[in-house]
């Protein structure tokens, strides 16, 4: 039997029905035979970064999967792409998007996939709801803990 995995995959969109957006990732995610969803943050609103003008609807989803890295990511690109999701502008206006943040203790360094996700831990829109769902987990190239990271920022 393959072993399971814990990821974290944080979810995002900015067009149409965004919540629908990401519900359906949710349950399709869920659904995915190597994929179980056990965690989910709440829906938090940010403002885009780049060329958008749309605010997001963010949050972070945990899963347990038997699935590679690499294989994660194609169910990922699969359900984005099922939601209309065209990869036109960098950091444009998106149906939805999925981006594997946290894979085990993996560290992932290839052009097309790195983890942990190299922007995470910048991103408050990322951080605040792994912290939700997960603030005692320690970010491999960080050996610091999520529910920290948010703490250091309030206090700064």
């Amino acid at each position: 039997m393959a072993k399971r995995t814990t990821a974290y995959i944080g979810i995002g969109s900015n067009t149409g029905d965004r919540l629908l957006h990401l519900t359906s990732a949710v349950e399709r995610l869920d659904e995915s035979e190597n994929v179980s969803v056990t965690k989910r943050s709440s829906v938090y609103e940010s403002e885009p970064e780049g060329p958008s003008r749309n605010p997001f609807f963010n949050g972070v989803v945990e899963v347990r999967t038997t699935l590679k890295p690499k294989e994660l990511l194609a169910l990922c690109q699969e359900i984005e792409a099922a939601h209309g999701r065209v990869r036109a502008v960098r950091w444009g206006d998106r149906t939805l998007d999925l981006d594997i943040l946290l894979y085990d203790d993996l560290t992932v360094d290839e052009p097309y996939l790195r983890i942990p996700h190299p922007r995470m831990w910048t991103r408050e829109f990322v951080c605040v709801p792994l912290a939700e769902i997960a603030p005692e987990r320690l970010v491999p190239d960080r050996r610091a803990c999520i529910a920290g990271r948010i703490i250091r920022k309030v206090e700064a």
